[in-house]
């Protein structure tokens, strides 16, 4: 009676380890595999790509140089402050 007990604990014992190891690379395979696959582009170069559209709002104007404003005014996107 004492080995079966000690055969069935160690077999529960067993199974226990296996199901957690299961369930746990589970959890982190799916994890990982969402993590690595969510991707970000972003330019490189430096230059801003699309179709610049200027802040024309009267407080923005106020502070802003007029290098700047002859930039925008050009369609280009300023390089200045």
């Amino acid at each position: 009676m004492f080995r079966t007990r000690r055969a069935v604990v160690a077999a529960a014992m067993v199974g226990s380890l296996v199901a957690g190891g299961a369930l746990g690379a589970t959890v982190f395979s799916a994890a990982s595999s969402s993590a690595a696959t969510s991707t970000t582009s972003r330019s490189t170069s430096g230059t801003p790509s699309g179709t610049f559209v200027p802040n024309e709002n009267k407080s923005h104007e106020a502070s802003e140089s007029s290098q700047r404003e002859a930039q925008e005014d050009a369609g280009k996107f300023p390089t200045v402050p």
